[in-house]
């Protein structure tokens, strides 16, 4: 996956024009059922962010694109959920990934809408909470309020995190001041993910 996070950075360094349809792309991917196990979104988004910095992209559009794609990667999780119902785990590509959908489902049934949002922020999950709640027939207004909201909030962090890692790279701090920045970033965003890991894993039993 880090071959393949290179190679769509490298593209949008030669052809800043498709940057905004490639972070979409990859925003949707990385919120999308299943797609999302093979998409290196995160280090992406974050990675473009970096450039916002240099003034390789534009923050507007870039971001515009990245929130899109979050939002249609889940409705249509969301759709595909609603298809098939309590059926799903029995359908491939489903059938590999019945705990993690039986997992899902107890969280959403636990936590209702607000797992939605929750759940956009829990890495691998992140496609298949809303995979569940159109599974479990959750309505579309309190959905797309979530969907929307999350996207809104997740998308613009991700880039402009990496907005940030590209100020300190280009700031006169030293070598060891800039190490320690981002070492206090890093640590920061794993402890987050650590302890909603731990939580999801707590409720959903």
């Amino acid at each position: 996956m880090e071959q393949l996070a290179q190679t769509v950075i490298e593209l949008i360094k030669a052809h800043p024009y498709l940057a905004a349809f490639l972070i979409g792309a990859t925003a949707f991917g990385e919120s999308f059922a299943i797609i999302s196990f093979f998409v290196p979104g995160t280090t992406i988004l974050v990675t473009a962010g970096t450039l916002i910095t240099k003034g390789a992209i534009d923050p507007v559009t870039t971001c515009i694109a990245a929130i899109i794609g979050a939002i249609l990667g889940d409705a249509i999780s969301y759709w595909i959920g609603l298809s098939f119902g309590r059926a799903l785990p029995n359908h491939w590509p489903f059938k590999t990934h019945q705990a993690t959908l039986a997992r899902g489902v107890r969280f959403f049934e636990r936590f209702g809408w607000t797992s939605i949002f929750v759940g956009r922020f829990l890495g691998p999950l992140r496609a298949f909470v809303p995979l569940v709640a159109g599974m479990c027939r959750m309505r579309a207004v309190p959905f797309y309020t979530a969907n929307v909201i999350s996207a809104v909030i997740w998308a613009p962090a991700l880039l402009y995190s990496g907005y940030l890692i590209g100020i300190v790279f280009e700031s006169n701090w030293s070598p060891h001041q800039k190490a320690l920045a981002i070492a206090g970033a890093v640590l920061g965003f794993l402890l987050l993910g650590t302890l909603a890991r731990r939580v999801f894993q707590h409720h959903a039993r």
